[in-house]
């Protein structure tokens, strides 16, 4: 009998937090690592893989994905986990609300979350939870409940609902998010929400874990873009991404992210989350509130498209809420990410086929639908991108994997460690490709990052100790299990 199940040798180990990777080889046993070493015996181990120098990163915790926003749940859990799996992604954590898109439909959660559960089980090739937006009056009151029976730790709050769709302009806020004529998606509704999480915070039963329980928030502000979308689109001097970023103007961000952090500061709610920073004004906002509020346990996050991208890089695809801003935002985004002032990475993965993507004519950004797939680029664009400005490989693996697994309560995920789910990706940096949409495992046929040049590229892919991804390609059946964060059930 071996003392291990597999042994990976000669890797370049990139642990979080630590100064540097180190060659080492890694035991695994049982799922899960066993052993870091400079040297282990081959004999000891029932498979051997060579690494070959590669980099061995820590599964990535893609702690923003939207499986099933334009295409049914159980048909992106099989073809974005793919995708994500591509991109070293070994568990992801995706939005889920009530409302148009997603399942269409409305109702309790305790009648709801069981189809998501069961749409998803036995189709991802990862890991995967959930972060749940209560949208009803009634999902207030349903928190406990989600966090006890279904480990649901993290909740949202999509701010720029109040008078806007998906897309831009909403005529009909009711039909939007199929809301009640006694009900308002607004403010005071948002404030409620952190008052439920807060009180469930204090729950006994939920005591131990309260500091895994956390809202995030969409932070735009609504009568802002709805006033600069009317400028912008009467004007009729911009046009493309550009037009959108200007009707979704950066301080709407600001305002937003003001407001949301003075609610938290009301209703006593210290774990707040402020999802996909965009632009200058918006982190300047972020700081300027932690500052105000320093007993407030903000987190701020960054997405690979908004570090990657600009509105004149990107195609016509790049539509996304927040917008991409301009080059001179994108450079403070950076500037802040290498200050620390960003807490994660993540890759705001929302798969949009080209037939549901574009309006007609195709150029009229107005008439497209918001968001795009990326988890496939998020920790080689990172690389790419970050290490030319000494970014270092050991906070990226924070940045991806350790970070948001503590926060969101990953039980044994994101880092390298003893006793860890044996999750990771080995990584080629000594490679360049450009990155084409036919080369995706994802299901959308375009990228706004087409044609972007990568120097990093992950061959393989492990999920507690067992290849998904090998030589670049999808390997087994799909083994992904459902992460409860919190709960009876937690790790």
């Amino acid at each position: 009998m071996t003392d291990f199940d597999l042994v990976i040798r000669n890797a370049e180990v990139v642990r979080p937090g630590a100064d540097g990777p180190e060659r080492l080889d890694v035991a695994i046993k049982d799922g899960k690592f066993a052993a870091f070493e400079e040297s282990i015996d081959a004999g000891r181990a029932g498979e051997v893989v060579d690494a070959r120098g590669k980099h061995l990163f820590p599964g990535v915790v893609d702690a923003h994905q939207h499986w099933g926003i334009y295409n049914d749940l159980s048909e992106d859990a099989d073809t974005e986990s793919r995708a994500s799996a591509q991109g070293g992604v070994t568990s992801g954590i995706t939005y889920i609300r009530t409302g148009a898109y997603y399942l269409n439909r409305t109702g309790p959660y305790r009648e709801v979350y069981p189809d998501i559960l069961e749409k998803v089980e036995n189709r991802a090739f990862v890991d995967y939870g959930f972060h749940v937006a209560p949208i009803l009056t009634e999902h207030i009151d349903e928190i406990p409940e989600l966090i006890e029976e279904h480990g649901v730790a993290s909740f949202k709050i999509f701010m720029f609902y109040g008078s806007h769709g998906l897309h831009g302009r909403s005529q009909d806020q009711r039909k939007f998010l199929m809301i009640p004529e006694d009900q308002s998606y607004n403010l005071a509704h948002f404030e409620f929400i952190m008052r439920g999480i807060q009180q469930a915070r204090q729950d006994e039963r939920f005591r131990a874990e309260a500091d895994r329980l956390s809202l995030s928030l969409h932070c735009e502000t609504p009568e802002i873009m709805a006033a600069y979308t009317k400028m912008v689109e009467e004007e009729g001097e911009l046009t493309g991404l550009e037009a959108y970023s200007a009707a979704r103007p950066p301080h709407s961000e600001g305002l937003a992210i003001t407001i949301a952090s003075y609610l938290a500061h009301e209703t006593e709610l210290p774990n707040i989350n402020l999802l996909h920073l965009t632009s200058r004004k918006a982190i300047e906002a972020a700081m300027l509130m932690q500052q105000t509020f320093p007993h407030i346990n903000f987190r701020r996050e960054v997405t690979i498209g908004h570090l990657l991208a600009d509105f004149t890089t990107a195609n016509p695809g790049g539509k996304v809420n927040p917008p991409l801003r301009s080059r001179e935002d994108v450079e403070a985004l950076w500037e802040h990410l290498l200050a620390g002032n960003f807490s994660w990475v993540c890759s705001d993965h929302a798969c949009c086929r080209e037939e549901v993507k574009f309006g007609d004519p195709k150029e009229d950004v107005f008439l497209a639908k918001s968001g795009f797939g990326g988890t496939e680029y998020l920790l080689t664009g990172l690389i790419s991108e970050g290490r030319k400005r000494g970014l270092s490989y050991n906070r990226i693996a924070e940045l991806v994997s350790k970070n948001p697994a503590d926060r969101f309560g990953v039980p044994n995920k994101g880092d390298l460690v003893v006793g860890y789910d044996a999750d990771f990706a080995l990584v080629d940096d000594d490679v360049e490709t450009v990155v084409h949409a036919e080369d995706s495992m994802s299901s959308q046929e375009y990228t706004p990052f087409e044609g972007f040049t990568l120097t990093a590229k992950v061959t393989d892919t492990f999920l507690r100790g067992e290849a998904v991804l090998a030589g670049g390609e999808i390997v087994g059946e799909p083994r992904g299990r459902y992460l409860r964060r919190s709960g009876s059930g937690a790790a």
